[in-house]
């Protein structure tokens, strides 16, 4: 009961229980402002309720007046609703906190980055300095130190998990140890972010879970003036670690995935081509899926030991496109590979290749082009040349001219017996001899969008090409097959190769026969 001064004037049983401990007749300054309000006549019905601590609890006032002009404030008792809301709140907070980590951590497969996030994130909602360590490499493991307003810092060192209690049972996935049970005098130097301020109070250790195998852990610090971990903190901590872990797990996987696909790639890409033993090679190459880097067709460079032997080449095309043409690709290349010291004599290899094909599981074919070429003295190239059912090269002369290379034979992998025929011909210097796949030939597009670039366009095309090096060649050959496409169309894998014998090759200073420039002539 409060007065017209607004000190207490009574009190019934349960307010005198409620204010046993304090003999002051001053009401608390919520009831006290809501009650001047009231006398004032200002408090209508639209202000709210008035509510506010009375000691340790919280209540809520409702006013009734009494006949000799004093107020009767009823308080109810909302301590636990209030409590019940705030776990409400802080569980959302958490949830959104768990939320933002998940999607901002799966944003990034990187570790070091994971990793980065995850312990600036632990800092933002769960202490004031966390340290996240992940599985060693040998006997060094990645430490991640991160305070909560400063910069996170990433170290590989060496350290001894059993000084940490519950680090060494965290990193091999065991549960965590509760942080009662954690003495924080015990955590060494190295578990402390430098600039933590004060010493440590409260110690939370917490596995990351990954898939099958744990992702690291986490080290939650709080200083002496904080509280310590509640068991609801140590619940979210554990949620917070597990989709913590999982992000990390998957970027550990990501991670060793791609460099698995790196290095198959590195050896199923084309190599890079220059000048070997005084012969200029150029390629390029142009999948049939943007979105991939390998595909059905491939060129190889193999030199020989010095500029008095021959270096093989080889050109292919896989029936099909994408990575099972790939992986084909890839057979074919290492096969022709262990078939050097056979490279000689063509129509032999092609025959151990298409036995190889035959016995494997592959039910593709393959057509090919071989070439062995040495530079002469009198710097003139002279090549060998054998199809195995694929175009026939082209010989882009100085001059402009454009001959065809007359190969034939039969393609790999399809039947029991390989036939095919080795052509000579000699370039001279400034010429190029020109490899390609259908994929040139076989563009589709035009006015109307449904004509191939054919052979005959291709050949007219390269006439006024006389002596342009084989690396502009190359390009302006995909160029013009680019070009011809419809837009948006699918085309064919794409592969062109130039040999090309260098001007001012000749090293004696003499012509070459001329008898032996531009002709070819059949040898096998």
């Amino acid at each position: 009961m409060l007065d017209s001064r607004g000190r207490i004037a009574g009190r019934n049983r349960a307010a005198r229980r409620l204010t046993a401990s304090s003999a002051s007749d001053v009401p608390p300054s919520w009831l006290a402002e809501a009650h001047r309000r009231h006398v004032a006549g200002t408090f209508g019905p639209t202000a709210g309720t008035p509510a506010g601590l009375f000691g340790d609890r919280s209540f809520e006032a409702r006013p009734s007046p009494t006949r000799d002009g004093r107020v009767a404030w009823w308080l109810f008792d909302r301590t636990d609703l209030v409590q019940a809301h705030e776990t409400v709140r802080e569980t959302r907070e958490r949830a959104d906190a768990t939320s933002d980590l998940f999607s901002t951590l799966l944003a990034s497969l990187n570790v070091p980055r994971c990793a980065e996030v995850a312990a600036r994130m632990a800092t933002d909602h769960l202490a004031e300095a966390a340290v996240l360590i992940t599985p060693p490499a040998g006997h060094r493991y990645a430490v991640t130190h991160a305070l909560r307003g400063g910069r996170v810092v990433q170290e590989t060192r060496q350290i001894d998990p059993l000084t940490v209690p519950g680090l060494d049972e965290a990193l091999r996935g065991f549960p965590p140890v509760p942080a009662r049970w954690i003495n924080p005098d015990a955590i060494p130097d190295w578990a402390i972010p430098g600039g933590f301020s004060g010493p440590v109070g409260s110690v939370l250790v917490t596995p990351l879970p990954g898939h099958g195998v744990p992702a690291g852990a986490l080290i939650l610090l709080r200083s002496d003036t904080d509280k310590g971990f509640s068991p609801e903190e140590e619940v979210f901590a554990r949620l917070f670690a597990s989709r913590a872990g999982t992000a990390l797990s998957a970027a550990r996987l990501y991670g060793e995935q791609t460099a698995i696909t790196g290095t198959l790639m590195r050896e199923l890409l084309p190599p890079p081509l220059s000048r070997v033993h005084g012969v200029d090679y150029a390629g390029r190459y142009r999948t049939a899926l943007d979105h991939e880097r390998v595909g059905g067709d491939f060129y190889d460079v193999h030199p020989g030991p010095d500029d008095s032997a021959e270096t093989f080449v080889a050109l292919g095309d896989v029936a099909g496109k994408g990575l099972d043409a790939a992986v084909l690709t890839g057979k074919i290349r290492n096969t022709l590979h262990a078939l050097l010291p056979l490279a000689s004599d063509h129509l032999r290899v092609l025959r151990m290749l298409n036995d190889a094909l035959l016995t494997s599981h592959h039910a593709r074919f393959a057509t090919l082009v071989l070439a062995s070429v040495r530079r002469l003295d009198d710097g003139t190239v002279r090549l060998r040349l054998t199809g195995a059912g694929h175009l026939p090269p082209l010989v882009v002369r100085g001059d402009g001219r454009v001959e065809e290379v007359p190969t034939q034979g039969t393609l790999v992998g399809a039947l029991p017996e390989v036939t095919a025929r080795t052509v000579e011909t000699v370039l001279a210097p400034g010429d190029t001899c020109l490899l390609y796949t259908d994929g040139i030939t076989e563009a589709r597009g035009g006015p109307l969008g449904d004509e191939l670039f054919g052979e005959e366009r291709l050949r007219q095309a390269l006439e006024g090409c006389g002596g342009m090096p084989g690396e502009a060649l190359v390009e302006h050959v995909q160029m013009l097959a680019a070009q011809w496409l419809e837009p948006g169309s699918r085309h064919d894998d794409m592969a062109v190769l130039a040999i090309t014998a260098p001007r001012g090759g000749n090293p004696a200073g003499g012509r070459a026969p001329a008898g032996d420039h531009g002709r070819a002539r059949r040898t096998a």
